[in-house]
C-alpha cells in the first residue's frame, strides 16, 4: 500500500513540475516594465557594465532572430549550446525516450509500477526488436534516397579552376558573381565602435522625456516619430491592454538623474547607442472612468535604452532593458 501511494505521489509531482515549467515559461514575457526591442547584431549580447547600470536584463521580446545576430561584438560570449541528454534529442531517439518516460509515469499513476505501463502492449524485449527493425529499414531507405538525390557531376574543369588559371576572371569578373558563389548568404555588416558627441547626449535625454510623455498621453502618432516600428507595436499593445481594463497609465515629471554611455557602434548604414539612465518620474495607473489612482506615484527607475539612427539622421528608441 505504501509503495503504491509513493508511486502515485511521485507521478503527481512529475506532472506538477511539468505544468510549473510551462506556466513559468509563458509568464516570462515582456510587457510594461519588461525588456523589449532590438540592438542590431548585439541583441543577444549584454551591454557593457556602467556605473549607472551594473547589470542589464536580456531582451525578452525582440523581432531579431538569433541566427541573424552574427556580427556580435568581438569577445562576446558564444550562444549557449543546446541542452544535451536523451530526452532533448530530436527525432526517433527522443521520441522513444519520451514514450518510455510517459508510459512509466502512467504506470506509476495506475499503481502498476514504473514499467507496468508497457505490459499491456508488448514486452520490452519485443518492443526493442520492433524498434531495431524500424531503425534498420529507415537507415536503408535514407541511404538509398541520398544516392538517388546526388546530382551528376561533369568531368570538365570547374569555374574555380578556370578563375585560378585566368586571373582576369577573378575578383569582380563575370559581373561580380565570382566573388560570392551562388547560394552563399551575404555576410552580416561588421559592427564598428563609434564616438558620441554632446549633441547626441542631449538627444538621448530629450527622447527619454518625449517618449514617456507621449506614452502617458496615449499618443501613438507622436510615438511613431520617436521609436522604431517594433517598439511602436509593443507600446500599442500595452496601451490597448490598458484601454480594455479601463485604465490609463499616466506618466509625468520625467527627469534624468544620471546617465552613462554603455556602447555605440555602426552596422552598415545604421548607428546604435546603448545608454544607461537613472531617472525620476511620476508613474500612476488611473481608472479611466473615475480618475481614481489605482497604484503608482513618484519613483526612480534605472534602465538601458538603445537608440538607433540612419547615418546622419535622427535618433529613435530601439530597445529598453531593465537593470
Amino acid at each position: 500500500m505504501r509503495r503504491s501511494f509513493a508511486a502515485v505521489f511521485l507521478g503527481f509531482l512529475a506532472v506538477v513540475a511539468t505544468l510549473f515549467l510551462l506556466v513559468h515559461d509563458a509568464d516570462a514575457r515582456g510587457g510594461k516594465g519588461g525588456s523589449l526591442g532590438s540592438r542590431g547584431s548585439r541583441t543577444y549580447s549584454a551591454p557593457p557594465v556602467t556605473t549607472t547600470a551594473p547589470t542589464a536584463a536580456p531582451l525578452q521580446r525582440t523581432i531579431t532572430q538569433p541566427g541573424s545576430a552574427v556580427a556580435a561584438r568581438p569577445g562576446a560570449p558564444a550562444a549557449a549550446a543546446a541542452p544535451g541528454g536523451m530526452f532533448s534529442r530530436p527525432g526517433l531517439l527522443g521520441g522513444l525516450a519520451a514514450g518510455f518516460l510517459g508510459a512509466g509515469l502512467i504506470g506509476m499513476l495506475m499503481g502498476t509500477g514504473f514499467m507496468g505501463g508497457l505490459a499491456g502492449l508488448a514486452s520490452i524485449f519485443g518492443l526493442l526488436i520492433q524498434v531495431g527493425l524500424v531503425v534498420i529499414v529507415g537507415v536503408l531507405l535514407w541511404r538509398w534516397w541520398q544516392r538517388r538525390s546526388e546530382p551528376a557531376v561533369a568531368s570538365g574543369p570547374s569555374l574555380r579552376e578556370m578563375t585560378q588559371d585566368r586571373p582576369g576572371l577573378g575578383g569582380l569578373g563575370l559581373g561580380g558573381m565570382g566573388a560570392t558563389p551562388a547560394g552563399t548568404p551575404a555576410a552580416a555588416p561588421v559592427a564598428q565602435d563609434i564616438g558620441v558627441e554632446p549633441a547626441d547626449y542631449d538627444a538621448f535625454e530629450r527622447l527619454l522625456g518625449d517618449v514617456q510623455s507621449a506614452y502617458g498621453a496615449e499618443d501613438l502618432g507622436r510615438l511613431r516619430a520617436l521609436v522604431t516600428a517594433e517598439m511602436l507595436s509593443y507600446f500599442s499593445e500595452e496601451l490597448t491592454d490598458n484601454a480594455s481594463r479601463g485604465e490609463i497609465n499616466q506618466v509625468s515629471n520625467v527627469k534624468l538623474l544620471q546617465g552613462d554611455l554603455a556602447e555605440a557602434w555602426r552596422e552598415g548604414e545604421a548607428e546604435y547607442a546603448s545608454v544607461a539612465m537613472r531617472y525620476a518620474l511620476d508613474d500612476r495607473r488611473i481608472e479611466r472612468a473615475s480618475g481614481r489612482v489605482i497604484e503608482g506615484g513618484p519613483q526612480e527607475v534605472t534602465e538601458i535604452w538603445t537608440f538607433r539612427r540612419a547615418s546622419g539622421g535622427n535618433w529613435i528608441l530601439s530597445a529598453i532593458q531593465q537593470s
